[in-house]
């Protein structure tokens, strides 16, 4: 092996790369840039016969596994935290400093209300709170709370423009901004009926950036002052538009799926650090499934074509095993379910209700998004949900979400 005395005799003095009271680590190795002739000894050749070595000399580290060619085992310690995980993605270049901002402040929201729904009824959050939403729904005191939360961790971060929450009647405008001026739509508390038995629950949100280029019908309501107006103007936007969107699921686990158009991951809360920690990534949805998951107690109100499909799923057919029926209540965790295992969720319109009652904004968008990156389908039963513009800010939408080809499949049951 040549020595670096060697190599440095040949080389200019002004290409020394090592001062002679330097010695070399026994973990370096040295690689030779340049050509020059200098004296190598040979076991071919014991006259010390020139030949062609490289001059230039640079050093790295090879008392590693990584440097041996050996590949990095994790250690059994080692874990990536959601916080992480954004930064990885802000210095890769897929989102900027300010949404990674914008979501800590949602992943923070969530972990709040996940200690409020454990604590419901010990801290007598149970029960109804007396109001009544826009939607003229019985508000529970959880979603007059969890709102408060969620727009607050928005407001703070102050990279928020326009927050828009299921239980307001119109889109706020952020005062606290200070850059990055971001659309953030959610339903702070969704399957808010399901808390007082304390069955699964969960938080939905997206993200837009800024568009001015449609007008939402907010009903010629001359109240509305300008800053409303311009929110509403704002808000309404497509699917296809979002920049971000998941959920957050308060169940037996608290777990944080997000996607950022570049597939869909999966965090779980670590009661033992306070942390989201990643659990799976890249969730690809089974191109089909055996669970459907409709409330059939409105089965009689529902259209014959879509009655029609319901029917055949329970016929037992040639594989004589019927489709199982899940339904929790809860669209978070029905859908949360559907993603991992397959099938489809429906929620129709019906004779009581003509469009359905899951409002388009707030969620068939955001988990329509989800659903995509996860290689599934979303619809209205004849239109892809991400396509559909709203005209409204509380618009409500039939949605049918899963699978790829157990969506299709009802497609062509309501043609």
């Amino acid at each position: 092996m040549v020595s670096v005395a060697a190599a440095t005799t040949a080389t200019r003095p002004s290409h020394h790369l090592f001062s002679s009271s330097r010695s070399l680590s026994p973990f370096q190795q040295c690689v030779f840039e340049s050509k020059t002739l200098v004296s190598c000894p040979s076991n071919n050749n014991s006259n010390g016969k020139k030949k062609h070595v490289a001059a230039g000399v640079r050093c790295m580290a090879v008392g590693t596994a990584e440097a041996a060619g050996a590949k990095k085992k994790k250690g059994s310690f080692e874990i990536q935290t959601l916080t992480n995980w954004l930064l990885k993605q802000e210095q890769a270049g897929t989102i900027d400093a300010e949404l990674t901002i914008v979501l800590s402040s949602i992943s923070m929201a969530c972990k709040q209300i996940a200690s409020l729904v454990q604590r419901a009824s010990i801290s007598n959050l149970t029960g109804v709170q007396g109001a009544v939403n826009i939607q003229g729904e019985d508000q529970k005191k959880l979603d007059v709370v969890s709102n408060e939360v969620f727009s607050n961790c928005l407001r703070s971060s102050g990279r928020t423009g326009i927050i828009a929450s299921e239980e307001e009647d119109v889109p706020v405008a952020v005062e606290e901004s200070f850059s990055g001026n971001y659309i953030v739509v959610f339903d702070p508390l969704d399957g808010s009926s399901n808390i007082d038995a304390a069955v699964s629950t969960g938080s939905i949100f997206g993200i837009y950036s800024p568009n001015d280029e449609c007008l939402a019908d907010h009903g010629d309501d001359d109240t509305l002052d300008n800053v409303e107006q311009k929110c509403i103007v704002s808000v309404c936007q497509p699917g296809s538009n979002l920049l971000a969107a998941g959920y957050c699921m308060y169940s037996s686990s608290v777990i944080f799926v997000l996607t950022i158009g570049t597939g869909v991951f999966a965090f779980s809360l670590d009661p033992m650090y306070g942390e989201f920690v990643l659990t799976q990534e890249n969730i690809q949805i089974p191109k089909t499934g055996k669970i459907y998951s409709f409330n059939e107690g409105n089965y009689q109100l529902w259209d014959d074509k879509l009655k029609k499909y319901i029917d055949d799923l329970k016929d037992p057919g040639p594989s004589g095993k019927p489709y199982s029926a899940r339904y929790i209540g809860s669209l978070v965790g029905d859908f949360h379910r559907t993603l991992l295992y397959g099938g489809i969720y429906g929620y129709p319109r019906d004779k009581k209700s003509k469009n359905g009652k899951l409002r388009l904004l707030y969620e068939c968008a955001p988990m329509s998004f989800i659903v995509e990156q996860a290689g599934g389908k979303g619809s209205d039963g004849h239109h892809r949900v991400l396509d559909i513009m709203p005209n409204e800010i509380h618009q409500r939408v039939p949605l049918y979400i899963g699978s790829l080809e157990e969506v299709e499949k009802l497609e062509k049951y309501l043609a």
